[in-house]
């Protein structure tokens, strides 16, 4: 079994306090976040968009891999995941967004039917509780 950590430190208060995230590789070391960070669009990163970038990096291997199934292999995939985050009874992600522009040759309907199965299938969006959805652009 692979296993991949991610580690957090926080000091202080919800509002006032002060936190550190960083990623077992190193691609994160002691990067700030905050509540400013978080719920006030302040500069620096959040956990949500933590999980964005997962999510969309998650999404591109998976549909790679899926296409190469299909001997497609893309030039180019790129996915944006928004992540939405519901403030109104207390905060809960809700909803995974999935934008993705795929360049590639082939069969556009196996090309949307293999991103299909990435946006279910990828191991980032089935551990996320939550509505998923896509809207993917083929070239």
């Amino acid at each position: 079994m692979i296993k991949k950590t991610g580690s957090a430190v926080w000091q202080g208060g919800l509002k006032d306090g002060k936190g550190e995230v960083s990623t077992q590789s190193g691609a994160l070391s002691s990067q700030p976040y905050g509540f400013n960070t978080r719920f006030e669009d302040k500069p620096g990163t959040n956990p949500e968009e933590l999980i964005g970038a997962a999510h969309a990096g998650c999404f591109s291997m998976a549909l790679s891999n899926i296409l190469g199934d299909k001997d497609i292999v893309a030039d180019k995939i790129e996915t944006t995941s928004t992540i939405f985050l519901d403030m109104s009874d207390g905060p809960k992600v809700v909803k995974a967004h999935l934008d993705v522009t795929i360049k590639a040759s082939g069969d556009e309907a196996d090309i949307r039917a293999a991103a299909e199965d990435a946006e279910k299938n990828c191991p980032i969006s089935q551990l996320l509780n939550c509505e998923i959805t896509m809207d993917a652009k083929i070239n």
